[in-house]
């Protein structure tokens, strides 16, 4: 069940079922999304002994205020559960990436914060994932395709936000991406 109550089940079995151009679509991004993450996640640990969850951990807290983010937040930005950022932030903070500190002014709240170590992480390995993003992304993406590709995406992680089940990140609320797209 969506967030906004509708039940699939209640539609009829020929309703349920996608269409032939939707099951394309659906299963060229499923292929997509698949492999890329395979192909990024080979990267990340052969360049720089990082994984793509390590990397999407590091990068989303380059890009916050102190390069520190409450769990929540964190996990909301990603679009990961709070327990997996939990534990995988757990895992980092051993390996000196990010320490993880109860917050004094809400003892419920852990704080996830970069550490030296995790910003020269994170540098270091942007470099070779930005050429593979490059070369396996937009090296097989004509030119001309971006802006409806781009449209596309956008429009279904704005369905993602007004019908999933995990919250908005903070900073992407409706008015504030209208605002950043102006």
């Amino acid at each position: 069940m969506s967030r906004k109550g509708k039940r699939t089940e209640a539609l009829p079995p020929f309703e349920r079922r996608l269409t032939r151009q939707q099951q394309r679509a659906w299963l060229a991004y499923m292929r997509v999304q698949l492999r890329l993450s395979y192909e990024m996640n080979r990267q990340l640990q052969n360049d720089s002994r990082l994984s793509l969850a390590d990397y999407d951990v590091l990068n989303s807290l380059r890009y916050s205020p102190d390069g520190a983010m409450q769990v929540s937040a964190l996990a909301a930005r990603i679009g990961w559960e709070r327990s997996r950022v939990s534990h995988q932030a757990r895992r980092m903070s051993t390996r000196g990436l990010v320490t993880c500190e109860v917050l004094a002014s809400d003892r419920r709240a852990t704080e996830v914060r970069l550490t030296g170590q995790g910003w020269k992480e994170i540098t270091d390995a942007s470099e070779g994932h930005i050429e593979l993003v490059r070369r396996l992304f937009f090296g097989g993406l004509p030119v001309d395709h971006l802006p409806a590709v781009t449209e596309a995406l956008e429009a279904v992680y704005e369905n993602l936000l007004e019908n999933g089940s995990l919250p908005a990140p903070a900073e992407t609320t409706r008015a504030s991406r209208r605002s950043a797209a102006d």
